[in-house]
C-alpha cells in the first residue's frame, strides 16, 4: 500500500496533471469545459489498479499470462464503461463544430484516442510496480550486504583479539622465565594493549593517535623480550592528530613482523615506518626473514584477516604490496583516512 509521504506526491501530480487539459481548454476556447473531466479522473483508476494489485499479485509472482489476460480484459471493460456512461470528449466536438457526423474516421477518433490513452496509463502503473520492486529489491540487498559486513567485521575482530593476546602473553612469560627485571614493565604494556582491545576496538573509527599509540606499545612490549633490539625501529611522521582510522588495521603487520623478523642468531631487524600526507597514510614494515617456521593451523591470522577488513573496508581506497627481496620481507599500504 501507498505510505503517507507516497499519497502526498500522488495527489500533487494528479492534480497538476488533470489542471493541464483545463487551462488548455481555457486558453484555447476562453472558457473551461468541465464536462470531460470525469473521463480524465477516472482514467488513473487503470494506473493503480496496475501499480497495487495486478503487479505484485501476478506479474511480480510470474504468472504472466493470468497477468495479460486480466489485463487485457479490464482495459476493453474499462473502455466499453467509459464510451457509454461518461460525457462524450473534446475530439467529439469536431463533429459537432463542423456538422460533420457521419464520417466514421472522426466518429471514432475519440474512442481510439481513449483506449491509446487507458492503455498509457495502465502501462504507467506497471512500470511504476517495477520500479518499486526494483527499488525495494536494492534496499533489502544493501540492508542484507551492510548486516554481512558488519557480521564478518565481528568475527575478524574476534580472531584478531585473541591472536594479539597469545603473543602478547607469550612475550610477558618469557620475561617471568628469565626473571627479568622487564616483566612489571611488561605486564603495565599489556595492560594499556587490553585497554585498547576492549574499549576501542568495538568502535568502527578511532583516533589514529590511538592507534598509534598501542603500535608504540606493542613495540615496546616485544623490545623487552629481545635480547638484540638495535635494528627494531619505529618512525611516526605527518600530521595525525585529527586523523581516524579503524581499529586493529595496522597492528598485524607489526606482529608479524616481530613473528617472523629474528635470523638464526636471535638477531631481530624490524624496521616500521608510518607516514601521513594530506589524507593518505603510508605505512610499510620490513623484517628480517628468519628461520621460524609457520604453524599452519595458527600463522598468518593477522595477515589473512586485515586483507580481508581492508577489501571490506575500504574497497577502492587502499592499495597493499608485498615483496621478498634480499632476505627482507616489505609490505607497503596505503591507505585513504576518513
Amino acid at each position: 500500500m501507498l505510505k503517507i509521504k507516497e499519497v502526498y506526491i500522488h495527489i500533487i501530480v494528479w492534480i497538476c496533471f488533470i489542471s493541464f487539459p483545463l487551462a488548455l481548454s481555457f486558453s484555447q476556447f476562453g472558457e473551461v469545459h468541465f464536462d470531460f473531466l470525469p473521463r480524465i479522473v477516472i482514467t488513473p483508476f487503470l494506473t493503480y489498479v496496475n501499480y497495487l494489485i495486478l503487479v505484485p499479485v501476478l506479474l511480480l509472482k510470474k504468472r504472466l499470462w493470468q497477468y495479460i489476460l486480466v489485463s487485457v480484459l479490464l482495459l476493453i471493460v474499462f473502455n466499453m464503461v467509459v464510451n457509454t456512461y461518461f460525457a462524450t470528449g473534446p475530439l467529439n466536438r469536431i463533429s459537432e463544430f463542423t456538422g460533420v457526423t457521419n464520417v466514421m474516421p472522426l466518429k471514432r477518433m475519440s474512442e481510439a484516442m481513449l483506449a491509446i490513452a487507458s492503455f498509457s496509463f495502465f502501462l504507467l502503473g506497471g512500470v511504476m510496480g517495477l520500479t518499486k520492486d526494483i527499488y525495494k529489491r536494492e534496499k533489502r540487498s544493501r540492508i542484507k550486504e551492510m548486516s554481512r559486513k558488519e557480521t564478518e567485521l565481528q568475527f575478524l575482530r574476534a580472531q584478531l583479539n585473541p591472536h594479539f593476546l597469545f603473543n602478547s602473553l607469550n612475550s610477558i612469560y618469557s620475561l617471568v622465565r628469565e626473571k627479568s627485571s622487564e616483566a612489571p614493565q611488561a605486564v603495565i604494556t599489556l595492560s594499556e594493549l587490553m585497554r585498547y582491545m576492549l574499549y576501542e576496538a568495538k568502535k568502527e573509527l578511532v583516533p589514529l593517535t590511538k592507534e598509534i599509540d598501542y603500535i608504540k606499545n606493542f613495540v615496546q612490549l616485544q623490545i623487552l623480550r629481545l635480547s638484540d633490539s638495535k635494528n627494531v625501529k619505529l618512525r611516526v611522521s605527518g600530521e595525525y592528530e585529527d586523523k581516524l582510522i579503524a581499529p586493529l588495521l595496522l597492528v598485524p603487520f607489526v606482529e608479524n613482523a616481530f613473528k617472523y623478523g629474528t635470523d638464526f642468531k636471535g638477531d631481530t631487524y624490524v624496521d616500521i615506518n608510518l607516514k601521513i600526507v594530506s589524507e593518505t597514510l603510508f605505512f610499510r614494515v620490513t623484517n628480517k626473514i628468519g628461520p621460524y617456521k609457520k604453524d599452519l593451523e595458527s600463522s598468518g591470522i593477522g595477515l589473512e584477516n586485515i586483507k580481508n577488513r581492508l577489501q571490506i573496508l575500504f574497497p577502492e581506497e587502499h592499495s597493499m604490496l608485498i615483496t621478498k627481496e634480499n632476505g627482507n620481507y616489505m609490505v607497503n599500504l596505503e591507505l585513504q583516512l576518513a
